[in-house]
Formats: C-alpha cells, sequence, structure tokens
C-alpha cells in the first residue's frame, strides 16, 4: 500500500506579498514561490531557455517573468505564454493553517 504524500513548509501566509515572487530551497532543490493575488503557486525555478532564476523575475498576473530573458510562464499551467509546448514542472502547493506547503518528494 502506497503511504500517504508528504508536505513540507517553505513560508508563512503572509512572507509573499500579493503580486511577488521568491526563490525557496525545498532539499535542495530551488523553487520559485509566487502569490497571485492570494492564490499560492509554485514552479521549478530553472528558466529552460538559459538557467535564469524565476523566483527572483517580476509577476504579471499568472504570468512570470525571468529576469534574464524574458520569457514568460504561466505559473499555474507552467507554459511558456509564447509557445506552450516549453513548460516549467508546476508544483503541488497547499496553505495548511499560517503555513505554505508543497508535496514532497517533488516531481521535476
Amino acid at each position: 500500500m502506497e503511504s500517504p504524500p508528504q508536505y513540507v513548509t517553505i513560508a508563512k501566509v503572509g512572507d509573499i506579498p500579493p503580486g511577488t515572487c521568491r526563490t525557496v530551497d525545498v532539499q535542495g532543490i530551488f523553487l520559485a514561490l509566487c502569490n497571485v493575488e492570494g492564490t499560492y503557486r509554485v514552479v521549478d525555478n530553472t528558466c529552460p531557455h538559459a538557467g535564469g532564476p524565476l523566483g527572483e523575475g517580476q509577476l504579471q498576473g499568472e504570468l512570470l517573468v525571468c529576469p534574464w530573458h524574458g520569457w514568460r510562464f504561466n505559473v499555474r499551467t507552467g507554459e511558456r505564454q509564447e509557445n506552450p509546448e516549453i513548460r516549467v514542472p508546476v508544483i503541488e502547493v497547499r496553505v495548511l493553517g499560517e503555513e505554505i506547503q508543497v508535496k514532497v518528494p517533488l516531481t521535476l
């Protein structure tokens, strides 16, 4: 029988203001944690174009803009805005009380 999924806390509610992102380290894997108008979204932190740190990018609605070359990804689907065949992994996230948590083990 498979064990139930485990979750780890990556931040507290209120740590990430709406409309912003930050890079978080989860068991040695860097993720971009974004607050889209009060809904938390998490994607892999590494832009597939040149490895830019997505968590340092600018959030425009559901679109996260890579700070290096401007590639835009939908943080809900992971799809690149200009080419949906290119995507970043989306990580399952939940809020439990005041804790923002992601499901582990991470599948990137």
